[in-house]
């Protein structure tokens, strides 16, 4: 089931998604000070591609008030942008039965939007 909700995920949003995240990733390493960011860029790139079946998790070793500062951080520059993005296609999603599943998605996404530093996926 969940092999089928990814290829059905892909084929309806879920590669564009993750070629955008990919995009935004590299255009945030061009610089140094955006290797951070672009690093959880790819962590939602790496979910956006197949995000059935997998979780996410806080990480136990994250690194404490750094994670925090960083996450405060990225909240500011974007992260409340796709949390909101994430939101409202998850919304729109969970109109139909059809596409509640795949509204759940965008809502694990969306918090992962938002707090990136200190999750694992897995």
């Amino acid at each position: 089931m969940k092999l089928l909700g990814n290829i059905i995920w892909l084929l309806f949003g879920g590669l564009l998604t993750c070629i955008e995240y990919l995009v935004a990733s590299f255009v945030l390493m061009i610089t140094i000070i955006g290797i951070p960011f672009g690093l959880q860029t790819l962590k939602l790139a790496a979910l956006a591609l197949s995000p059935f079946g997998r979780e996410v998790t806080s990480d136990p070793y994250s690194g404490g008030c750094l994670s925090l500062v960083m996450n405060v951080i990225w909240i500011l520059i974007g992260g409340i942008w796709i949390c909101l993005t994430h939101l409202v296609f998850g919304l729109f999603l969970c109109i139909t039965i059809i596409g509640i599943p795949f509204g759940m998605q965008h809502f694990k996404m969306a918090a992962l939007a938002l707090s990136p530093f200190g999750k694992n996926i897995s």
